[in-house]
């Protein structure tokens, strides 16, 4: 199963792929319906047939992974002498329809605190596809009895219990996390924070409560070094700005809801950092 070892390769490395899938075959051809290869921007794995047929469908899935609203889509390929070809003849005499399916890259989001909103939020970001990290200094905010409602999750679910020292996760999260801030303690909140900035590959920074408490934390952050811009990446309040209400599921459901306006501009944005990186090589 190279092909299903690939996925979560890419899946575990946050880059995107599109699997390829021989879907339907009449005639003869080089590979049967189901044989599948996953293709990435500079590698692939397994095999859907060689030859003009599967070079076809690499430059296909290469130009998917370039386009921030590819959808599944089938192309069918003439195996003939006859056939236009671009990458070579193929006689098999059959007919290949050929399956592409994009891999997106998954959110990553961190919640550190598993308090009332913390528990509220990942039940809601649970239901979504997306990779979960939950975290907290206190084990029974970790333990099955809290967590139950993440039983079913469609999230991959990543629990952290740190006793000491909660900010160590940060530097284990995938590139491009988004991080919320939202513990039982104050100090630790502002330990997170600090942690967070000098963290060069995460995402929005989100921390949890009021005008004060941000006054305070923004003054110590520039004692300690932090400038303007590096303070600037803290997001507070978190959430919607026009959905009021102090209730932990109303709050969770404000935030989960700016995570998934995030989700989409993190998405959009891919293809130009793909492009970028590629100019830089």
């Amino acid at each position: 199963m190279e092909w299903l070892d690939a996925v979560e390769q890419l899946r575990a490395r946050r880059e995107a792929g599109v699997l390829v899938t021989v879907a339907a075959v009449r005639g003869h051809a080089p590979r049967d319906a189901g044989a599948k290869m996953v293709v990435a921007a500079a590698r692939t794995w397994g095999s859907v047939g060689g030859g003009n047929l599967e070079a076809v469908a690499v430059e296909r899935a290469r130009e998917l992974l370039a386009d921030p609203e590819a959808r599944p889509e089938l192309f069918t390929s003439q195996l003939s002498d006859k056939a236009p070809v671009e990458h070579g003849v193929q006689c098999c005499g059959g007919e290949v329809t050929v399956l592409l399916e994009p891999l997106a890259v998954l959110p990553a989001v961190a919640i550190f605190g598993m308090g009332h909103v913390g528990i509220e939020l990942a039940r809601i970001l649970a239901r979504h596809d997306v990779d979960l990290h939950v975290v907290d200094s206190r084990p029974e905010q970790l333990d099955d009895r809290v967590l139950g409602g993440l039983d079913d999750a469609v999230a991959r679910v990543h629990r952290h219990h740190v006793p000491v020292l909660p900010e160590l996760v940060l530097g284990e999260l995938p590139r491009g996390t988004h991080v919320l801030v939202m513990t039982h303690d104050h100090a630790e909140d502002a330990a997170l924070v600090d942690a967070a900035l000098r963290v060069t590959h995460l995402g929005s920074i989100g921390l949890i409560g009021s005008s004060a408490k941000w006054s305070r934390f923004r003054k110590n952050l520039a004692a300690d070094g932090h400038g303007d811009e590096a303070i600037a990446r803290v997001v507070t309040p978190i959430g919607l700005p026009t959905l009021s209400g102090k209730e932990p599921a109303v709050i969770a459901v404000s935030v989960a809801a700016s995570l998934l306006q995030a989700f989409a501009d993190d998405q959009a944005l891919r293809p130009e950092m793909h492009r970028a990186g590629s100019a830089a090589q």
